[in-house]
């Protein structure tokens, strides 16, 4: 696991994704790469860059390798016929086209065992409270990379607010 989360610092996709093989192919648990290996790697990728130690290209590299290494742990847990422990609507707010952290996200949330509805990106406030109601979610995850959108959040908030899902959500 120690290599996978190696390779995954250094944002080497092809070296996690053939050591993510190799574990699973010697009977490793999934579940145990993916905490141990792919979780426990990007743990270090985000201190490095809260840190200033790397910066955004290096940790696209590094989520571009965790999606190599989670490539093939999501189809296991798929196929194990988990129930989902239960769903949460993402997306990235309105005028934002970033989506690694979102994606990041999404996929420890799935790979945890959460059913996870994506948005995408440049989402709307009609779209959360649509997927809210839609999805009957009980948890919601907003993305925003620029300082210029993240005022949608509080936006965002504000309509969920105004909409008063409580009864019909939870």
């Amino acid at each position: 696991m120690q290599e996978i989360a190696a390779a995954l610092i250094e944002g080497d996709n092809h070296t996690v994704n053939a050591l993510t093989v190799k574990a699973l192919e010697e009977g490793t648990e999934a579940l145990e790469i993916m905490d141990d290996g792919l979780i426990a790697g990007m743990g270090i990728v985000g201190i490095k860059f809260r840190e200033n130690f790397i910066f955004v290209p290096e940790v696209l590299a590094c989520a571009r390798a965790m999606k190599a290494g989670m490539a093939h742990i999501e189809p296991i847990s798929r196929a194990a016929g988990v129930e989902p422990i239960g769903t949460v609507i993402m997306g990235t707010v309105k005028g934002d086209l970033h989506d690694y952290r979102k994606n990041l996200c999404i996929m420890m949330l799935g790979g945890r065992g959460f059913e996870v509805v994506d948005l995408g990106v440049d989402t709307s406030e009609d779209e959360f409270i649509a997927a809210l109601e839609e999805h009957k979610a009980p948890i919601m995850g907003m993305s925003a990379l620029l300082t210029t959108t993240m005022p949608n959040m509080g936006k965002t908030i504000e309509a969920l607010i105004d909409a008063d899902l409580r009864d019909d959500v939870w």
